[in-house]
């Protein structure tokens, strides 16, 4: 919910307090976890323009995850097959959509950047669809 609403200084003490009480793969689970709608917090961010609270989830998530889990984070999907590359796109928000794109060449293939631009939702619809 913090992450949802841009509650920065509320996820920094969460962040710190998991620190001292959470596992390393304790840690990791936090950047995985869905929602009932299968959501994880990297997508509300990106849903919401919270572009300060992406910004500390990617770095939080660089201290914890591999590169493959990494990758995992950006071609998560929720419920209706949309990453939050799609969220950001469907609500314009082009800060966002920059930002995921920076972050997704450090640790994807051209490969898997490819499929990230060409991945559909469950409408089919790619995030060139959802601006237009």
């Amino acid at each position: 919910m913090a992450t949802e609403n841009g509650q920065i200084a509320v996820l920094h003490k969460l962040w710190d307090w998991a620190k001292e009480v959470l596992t390393q793969e304790q840690l990791k689970h936090m950047f995985i976890t869905k929602d009932k709608f299968q959501s994880t917090a990297w997508h509300m961010a990106a849903d919401n323009g919270q572009i300060e609270v992406l910004h500390k989830l990617w770095e939080w998530a660089k201290e914890v995850l591999t590169q493959d889990e990494l990758k995992h984070v950006f071609i998560a999907k929720d419920e209706f097959q949309r990453a939050a590359w799609h969220m950001a796109a469907e609500k314009g928000q082009i800060t966002v959509l920059h930002k995921l794109w920076e972050w997704a060449e450090k640790v994807l293939t051209q490969e898997d950047l490819i499929n990230m631009l060409l991945a559909k939702d469950r409408d089919e619809r790619t995030t060139w669809h959802m601006t237009a």
